[in-house]
């Protein structure tokens, strides 16, 4: 009898797997006679061939099974790894469990290096809501999120604003702002800025028709949790880098983004991302672009571009209600969310993802907004390395926008803006102050991260009044 093994085959040029097992049982059955040389040349012949096999009376069945394994499709499926790199939770008492499960997915990446869950955090699409994602040479667009560049803008004014008319500063949200999904400005109304100069609008045709729209949202804000409001903001000490005495002065805070021209680039990155990128169903929502392919460079333009539109949107909005309120600028300060960074990481370059996440680098100036009703907070980072230099960039719903039209009622949320002095102006019960989680819980939690410079308080909020939540 003939002993042949798996090697010997091997050898012939099979690989591991069924069809090894399969050729072994068959030459064990059918083939034992043959002598070594003559059965491993017939094999070898037969893996080289084994069309030709086809009417053989003992090896047509192994050829049938070698054809269709060589015709099957491939599984392109990029593998998780089984365990999820070590991060660091901040405030995690407060967490739901949606989202930590959403940033274990997101570090169980084969691309991730590094991360952290921020104390606002709550459940979105891919990356959680307050999550920050470290990866090597990848852009994740839905780990920058649907409003790229989203941020918080603030103008602090030498006004005490104990001498300034309320009625004033309402009509001039009212008259100067506009807010909801596709709402925007049309003719001699447009805005003028620089950002529309920009040639990276030229990179391809599918950016290049997107700035017409850009042009007419311009100095804009969307819908959801975007606002625009006046309010005080109070320093208990003098600060020397802002170079601001200790006091109350009358300021202007805003928060909005890319408006529908980010939301657009991001949709299209994305379906992009996962047609290139496939990962399993529950993390199809983290599909990357390679930061050497022509897909990563052309989404990295595009996201820096939708970037500098949102900040755009927001010097034109600050610039129009300046000229209306008088007196001088003290101070602006300006940090953005959901978008990515290329930074230094353990001695490497790495992309830092930060979808509803502050920049806090040592040294570096940020907003965290409350609710409506609840303070904010102008801070200073201190350059955490375990929150991968960031902190929270509010403080986080604890109420699903469902939840809160439900549960929350126009005469209680009518109390506790009543409760805190504030005039609203648009918004639904969505957006009530008690479908937020506790500003001061979320800033106990992070003290680590920021030191607190001072505190602004909500006192004329503009919103959205047409219920849109897509910007």
């Amino acid at each position: 009898m003939n002993k042949i093994n798996g090697a010997d085959l091997m050898t012939a040029g099979f690989k591991q797997g069924k069809i090894l097992g399969v050729a072994l049982d068959l030459i064990a059955a059918h083939l034992s006679d043959m002598d070594h040389a003559s059965l491993i040349a017939l094999m070898s012949d037969l893996r080289l061939r084994p069309e030709m096999y086809l009417d053989h009376p003992v090896l047509e069945d192994l050829a049938t099974k070698m054809i269709e394994e060589a015709v099957a499709p491939v599984d392109t499926t990029i593998p998780l790894n089984d365990k999820a790199a070590d991060y660091q939770i901040f405030g995690k008492a407060a967490i739901d469990p949606g989202a930590i499960r959403q940033m274990d997915f997101a570090m169980r990446l084969p691309v991730a290096v590094g991360g952290a869950l921020m104390p606002d955090a709550h459940q979105g699409y891919g990356l959680p809501i307050g999550g920050v994602l470290a990866a090597k040479n990848a852009v994740i667009p839905y780990g920058v999120g649907v409003d790229i560049g989203c941020r918080m803008a603030l103008s602090i004014y030498d006004i005490p604003y104990k001498v300034m008319d309320e009625d004033k500063l309402k009509k001039i949200l009212v008259d100067e702002t506009k807010f909801g999904a596709g709402h925007g400005f049309q003719g001699k109304h447009r805005a003028a800025h620089a950002v529309l100069d920009n040639d990276a609008f030229n990179m391809t045709p599918f950016v290049k028709q997107l700035k017409d729209k850009a042009w007419s949202q311009l100095g804009s804000s969307g819908g959801g949790n975007h606002f625009v409001e006046f309010g005080v903001i109070e320093f208990a000490q003098r600060d020397e880098a802002l170079n601001i005495n200790a006091g109350k002065y009358l300021a202007l805070l805003s928060h909005s983004g890319s408006r529908g021209f980010g939301a657009t680039v991001a949709g299209y990155y994305t379906r992009l991302a996962k047609d290139l990128c496939k990962l399993p169903k529950d993390a199809a929502n983290l599909a990357w672009l390679d930061m050497n392919t022509a897909e990563g460079q052309e989404y990295w333009m595009a996201m820096n571009l939708a970037g500098d539109y949102a900040a755009a949107c927001h010097q034109v909005i600050h610039r129009k209600v300046a000229a209306l309120v008088g007196g001088q600028l003290l101070a602006t300060v300006e940090n953005h969310h959901n978008f990515a960074w290329k930074e230094q990481l353990n001695g490497d370059e790495v992309i830092v993802h930060r979808k509803g996440a502050t920049p806090a680098g040592k040294g570096v100036m940020g907003i965290i907004p409350g609710s409506m009703a609840a303070p904010g907070f102008l801070v200073r980072g201190k350059g955490e390395e375990a929150a991968i230099n960031s902190a929270s960039h509010g403080a986080g719903r604890q109420m699903s926008r469902k939840k809160a039209e439900k549960e929350i009622s126009g005469v209680d949320m009518a109390a506790v803006l009543a409760a805190n002095n504030v005039t609203l102006i648009g918004a639904g019960l969505d957006e009530a102050p008690m479908a937020y989680k506790d500003i001061h819980t979320v800033m106990a939690a992070q003290e680590a991260l920021v030191d607190v410079v001072a505190k602004f308080s909500p006192r004329i909020v503009r919103m959205a009044d047409d219920g849109s939540k897509e910007d």
